[in-house]
Order: structure tokens, then sequence, then C-alpha cells
């Protein structure tokens, strides 16, 4: 069975849910809107380097584990573009012709792009859960998590030529189960900036180099994922910091409401 294509208007769908979902249940969660992007490259293809971009970005919900508001649970659904990049004046600088990517053109009347020695587009709807503590001093947070993500989307360039690689080749696997390190830095209030490491956990793909000659090799590859992002929490309250002096020496101006225990109501 073919898995099945997951349209923009589901997914659309889906992140309203969660964000009506967050909105009603305000006096417990807090939602939050996402946007940034992605620099990545997949382990064991032959191209090294963060050189692809993508887009990353949807909503969260999040919910404090203790009413210092010190341990947070959050569960996110996000739109992510991974894959892997190169492009002919690198590869020539850094490849030789025996160390080449290998190729097969089935089909020499698809389009060509010369710019482009390899160029690899997996884009997934992710379903990241992570676990993070926040120092309220300087409105920092580091957390540890996984994620689930369902590919939705595949286009492959290989020496300029668009390959026969799609969401039904099979060629990647559908499910990535990934790890994940993030930090985040408070600008104002609600607004945070987010940074982010994620790595596969299990193989994305199992592939043949040098089909064809003495010198084949049987690699496994595995997405490889910087993330940074802005995230906006719209119903989490803060006070003025009453000890807050300039150069925040005693934490940061604004802190979480502690006072009522809001989140238990």
């Amino acid at each position: 069975m073919q898995p099945k294509k997951v349209s923009m208007k589901k997914l659309f769908l889906i992140l309203l849910l969660v964000a009506s979902v967050a909105v009603a249940q305000g006096q417990r969660f807090i939602g939050s809107v996402i946007a940034g992007g992605n620099v990545s490259q997949v382990d064991g293809d032959e191209v090294a380097g963060y050189y692809k971009w993508g887009f990353n970005g949807g909503l969260s919900v999040m919910m404090p584990l203790d009413n210092k508001f010190h341990w947070f649970a959050t569960i996110e659904l996000l739109y992510s573009q991974k894959g892997s990049f190169q492009n002919h004046i690198r590869a020539n600088a850094s490849l030789s012709d025996t160390n080449a990517l290998q190729w097969h053109n089935e089909n020499p009347t698809v389009p060509f792009d010369d710019k482009i020695k390899y160029k690899l587009n997996l884009d997934y709807v992710e379903v990241p859960v992570i676990f993070h503590y926040e120092d309220w001093r300087s409105g920092c947070a580091l957390g540890v998590g996984f994620s689930w993500g369902r590919l939705v989307r595949v286009h492959e360039i290989e020496n300029g030529w668009t390959t026969t690689t799609d969401l039904r080749s099979g060629m990647y696997k559908t499910n990535d189960w990934s790890v994940i390190a993030d930090a985040k830095i408070r600008i104002y209030k609600g607004l945070k900036l987010n940074v982010r490491f994620q790595y596969s956990m299990v193989p994305l793909r199992t592939r043949l180099y040098d089909p064809f000659g003495k010198n084949q090799e049987v690699r496994k590859q595995f997405n490889n994922t910087i993330t940074v992002r802005l995230i906006y929490s719209f119903n989490e309250k803060y006070i003025s910091n009453p000890d807050w002096v300039r150069g925040g020496k005693n934490g940061p101006k604004w802190i979480h409401d502690t006072s009522t225990g809001w989140y238990r109501n």
C-alpha cells in the first residue's frame, strides 16, 4: 500500500485544531506559534555540510509541571523541510571524478540544472515532545526530547538530473524517529528565540554507492538538522519582576506569574 500524501489543507486544519484546544484549555496549557528555518544535511550521502535550507514552523502546546514554572513539557505540530545540497562549484573543489556521486539517468527528458551537483528535499509533518528546565533569572531554558516525523514530500536531483525518487518510490522511509537537544532564550515576555539540534535515531535510507564499479559501499543515511526559530506564546502570563535592576543582576524584567497557580484552575 502506497503512503497517502498529507495535503496542506489537512495540515492547516490539524494545526487549527491544536490551536483551538490550547485556547479552550488556556487555564492549563500555554499555546504558541512557531516560525523559523532549518539548516540540514544527510549523514552518509557523500555530501558534507549544512547547506540545505528549509522552513520549520507550526504550533505547540506547553504545560508547566511545577508551580514554580521551572519544568515544562511541550508537544509541537510542525512542518519541517530537511535534506541535503551541494552545488557544482563546491563539488568540483572537494571531490574528484572517481569520488563523485554515482547516478543513472533513467529518463533523459527530465529537467536538468547544471548548477546542482546534488539536492535532496525531504518534507515532514513532525510531532516533537520536549521536556525542558527554565532558569527564571536568565529566562533561558534547556531541554531534551524526541520526535516522530511523517514524510510527505521527496524531491531529488543528482548531477543536475531530476531523479524518479518521490514519495511513492519507497526509497526513503516514511517514518523518521529522532532525538532532540533544545535551547530557548526569552526576548520579551512570551517571545523567545529557539535553537535546536535534531538527529535521526534510525536510518532514513540504506544506499549502495558506486553500483557499477569495484568499490561498492553500503551506507545508512540519517537526518542531521540545526533549527533556529522564533516562538511566541499567546496566553503565557507574566508580571514585572519587583527585584529587577538594569543589567539583569536579579533576574529578567518579566517573570512568570506564579502567585495563583493559574494553570491548575
